[in-house]
């Protein structure tokens, strides 16, 4: 199974980056993570048993908050933007302060 091409990765890397030579920024990271997630969310609800793609899921579904999470601590700016732009749910007040 195919996640994404490598046309694919560079088309969001390029949305996403912050200058030429930006391939790691936590917006690239998350914009890849979120086109992951999505991908293999469509999988999981074709099939449901497969529970080691499952268990991959969770694990970038948990990467991505903490990107998300180490943006809303450094630049909320930024993460307001990125939030926004994948259309993803922002980190509540309480959440962002308890971690």
């Amino acid at each position: 199974m195919t996640v994404m091409s490598k046309e694919e990765k560079q088309a969001i890397i390029a949305e996403y980056r912050r200058s030429d030579s930006d391939v790691g920024s936590p917006e690239v990271q998350i914009a890849l993570l979120t086109k992951r997630i999505n991908v293999l969310t469509q999988h999981m609800k074709e099939n449901k048993k497969d529970f080691s793609t499952r268990r991959g899921l969770i694990q970038m579904v948990e990467r991505r908050r903490r990107h998300l999470l180490y943006l809303y601590r450094t630049d909320k700016s930024r993460y307001v933007e990125i939030v926004k732009r994948l259309g993803l749910r922002a980190l509540s007040q309480d959440r962002a302060q308890q971690r």
